[in-house]
């Protein structure tokens, strides 16, 4: 064993003794709440972890029992939608690895299609830029937008979302508690803020193998896949795994040939068009019948609909690819459904265009080396996402 790998071997087990304490200790001050789930989870967000950064010291502050309890109660609550119906938790589904496994794009307000891709939120606390087109920079900040997008939760202002949690009974006393103020946009927003950086689901076996020193933690496969990702098929380029920590993006916008082709098709589709009426059950139906019954696709120009810059058209943020074996399906408008087909997606090179970016090209890997860049990114699946699903379940949904 070398002295590097003695080193983060003795790194990694200060470390995991740091979390298990922070799970039973309370932050000073912080009572008898550090003693339910909402303090176990204020813990371990403001707890150190192996393979990733620290949080900020601004993100760390509100971040109490208390605030992270009322950001949970948020988030579920349908009653903050226009008619009642929508709630955070509906696209971004616990037992889903807080994703939409079922839908490509997300569903909101009466049914309204949304163009996206509804995004994984785990480890979003440690992210720098939100939404597939980099938008926002802030948590505190994020949940104004789909409260009041029209086919999102359709409020018609967020004074609106303000005043509906200063006159809910079941909200009375919650902000003053955590924030020694009523209900407003500030506190709204840190709440939803500390809640989700929480979402800490703990360490991946590649962690352990990478960050612990746990020689065996992969299987031989896995090492090759990852000896891959980082040198033939240049993943690592954008999806960055470094030797402190490994949140597997850049968190850049890049163009890779995806978003180009897929308005392509938009402007150009195919006579007919499989509709899945039942899980795995599809028929081709007549473009004409879909368009009876559906509002015409929007286009989706990536990151120039934030710039208006012609450089960032079909430029998408660089997913983190962590427990990307659990957030199917892919890509910003989830038109890939399995991680070999993203794999076969980038292999070919994208789809070539004159503003595609060189970082994206042919890889010529064979079908073994395709199959062990999937068997590594299956190594990225945290082992604590039950307990995030508990927390998030911990009470019912306040309309239910």
């Amino acid at each position: 064993m070398t002295i590097s790998h003695i080193a983060s071997r003795a790194m990694w087990s200060v470390a995991c003794v740091v979390v298990a304490l922070s799970v039973r200790s309370a932050d000073p001050g912080a009572g008898a709440a550090t003693e339910t789930w909402a303090g176990r989870a204020a813990s371990r967000a403001l707890a150190g972890h192996p393979g990733l950064p620290q949080l900020r010291a601004p993100d760390r502050a509100r971040l109490t029992p208390e605030s992270v309890a009322l950001g949970r109660k948020i988030f579920f609550d349908r009653r903050l939608s226009l008619n009642g119906t929508i709630s955070c938790g509906m696209c971004h589904v616990p037992e889903q690895a807080f994703a939409s496994n079922e839908l490509s794009t997300a569903v909101g307000f009466e049914g309204r299609s949304v163009k996206r891709n509804a995004p994984t939120l785990l480890y979003i606390g440690h992210l720098d830029v939100l939404f597939h087109d980099g938008r926002e920079t802030s948590l505190e900040t994020q949940f104004v937008g789909p409260l009041v997008a029209h086919n999102e939760m359709a409020n018609p202002s967020i004074g609106r979302v303000v005043d509906l949690l200063r006159t809910l009974p079941d909200y009375r006393g919650s902000f003053e508690s955590a924030f020694g103020a009523p209900a407003g946009l500030d506190s709204i927003g840190a709440a939803l803020a500390a809640y989700q950086r929480t979402l800490i689901a703990g360490p991946s076996r590649f962690d352990r193998w990478r960050f612990g020193g746990e020689g065996k933690a992969l299987t031989e496969e896995e090492q090759r896949g990852f000896a891959l990702f980082s040198g033939k098929a240049g993943c690592a380029r954008c999806h960055v795994a470094g030797t402190r920590d490994a949140m597997f993006t850049d968190q850049k916008y890049h163009d890779t040939g995806y978003g180009w082709w897929r308005e392509h098709i938009r402007q150009s589709p195919e006579a007919t068009e499989p509709v899945e009426v039942a899980p795995g059950v599809r028929f081709n139906l007549g473009r004409d019948v879909v368009a009876s019954v559906s509002a015409p696709q929007q286009a989706d120009l990536g990151r120039y609909e934030v710039t208006l810059d012609p450089r960032d058209l079909w430029s998408f943020r660089t997913p983190s690819l962590r427990n990307a074996a659990l957030t199917a399906p892919y890509m910003h408008d989830g038109g890939i459904r399995t991680l070999a087909d993203v794999v076969a997606f980038y292999d070919a090179g994208g789809r070539p265009h004159a503003r595609q970016s060189p970082l994206v090209r042919p890889l010529g890997l064979d079908a073994a080396e395709r199959a062990a860049l999937v068997a590594f990114l299956g190594t990225l699946t945290s082992a604590g996402i039950d307990e995030l699903v508990r927390e998030a379940r911990t009470a019912p949904p306040d309309n239910w």
